[in-house]
């Protein structure tokens, strides 16, 4: 029987097409690696992995510390490596990135975010002028005799992948975007990292891997994007960070920052996941290896 009071029709079509698009329309992250969890399926190890699903698009990031053991979590948790939109690698350290190789066997042409660095695992290139010529030296003191080449492709670990390089604020697909930072920190300093950030109508996403920057320094480089903090996923590394300092950082986070929902993991740390837990509250979001986290 057709629907003749406009207002009827209204609500139907509300609640028959409107309703569904909007569920769809919920991002979702998986977590494929970490040391933590309570899933059965999945093999516990050092290291971080997630699967983001937005807007029909596929992204890893991070490939944790073992091929191996990332093979295994990704055939237990029923992932499509095939259907990847693209990749990031967060940074150089092993333990984010080794499963890459098992990820290029799958799917060797992928397309692969990585930090731009000097000589990276990753690749890159280097310009003529890195060489500093010295025209005076004889050509056998000479590098490449004097006869430089125009450019100087670095080598790197990983067969297959189509590398990008980023070394700033980077729009790679509408709404997602790709942070770069760098480490101050002694014992990683200069290191480069990459946060993933996808801008929402309630405010930012973000993916991290380790945060060595800094994630107060993260945050205040995602304000160019949005000032308004959803959720964040990740490692906010305070393993070894001392508790006065980790309490002032919680409340940085929830006063300064104004971070609404937490989903911590790797090496955020034990005295970090109870102090968060216990100031977020309901807004805590558990993310062991395993865990499947609609975003509403």
């Amino acid at each position: 029987m057709p629907i003749r009071n406009p207002l009827l029709r209204l609500a139907f079509f509300a609640f028959f097409f409107v309703l569904p698009i909007s569920a769809a329309a919920k991002d979702r992250v998986t977590i494929l690696y970490d040391a933590f969890s309570d899933s059965k399926e999945v093999t516990k190890d050092w290291g971080f992995s997630a699967l983001i699903e937005h807007d029909g698009k596929l992204i890893l990031f991070d490939t944790g510390n073992s091929a191996a053991v990332f093979e295994h979590n990704i055939k237990a948790l029923g992932v499509d490596l095939t259907k990847l939109d693209f990749v990031v690698i967060s940074h150089r350290h092993s333990d984010h990135s080794t499963g890459l190789k098992y990820v290029l066997k799958i799917n060797p042409d992928v397309t692969v975010y990585a930090p731009k660095e000097g000589f990276s695992q990753f690749g890159g290139i280097f310009p003529q002028s890195f060489l500093r010529a010295v025209p005076a030296l004889p050509g056998k003191m000479r590098y490449f005799d004097g006869n430089y080449p125009d450019k100087l492709p670095t080598g790197r670990l990983y067969e297959g992948g189509n590398f990008t390089w980023i070394d700033g604020q980077t729009e790679v697909a509408p709404g997602i975007f790709l942070i770069s930072t760098i480490s101050k920190t002694p014992g990683t300093l200069e290191l480069r990292e990459l946060t993933l950030a996808i801008k929402r109508p309630e405010g930012l996403l973000l993916v991290v891997g380790c945060s060595h920057p800094g994630i107060e320094e993260i945050l205040q480089a995602a304000t160019a994007i949005d000032s308004h903090f959803y959720i964040l996923f990740g490692g906010l590394h305070l393993v070894a960070t001392p508790e006065d300092q980790i309490d002032a950082l919680v409340a940085n986070l929830k006063n300064k920052w104004k971070l609404e929902k937490v989903a911590p993991g790797h090496c955020t740390g034990e005295p970090a996941f109870l102090r968060l837990q216990k100031a977020y509250g309901e807004s805590y979001y558990y993310a062991g290896a395993g865990s499947r986290l609609s975003v509403p």
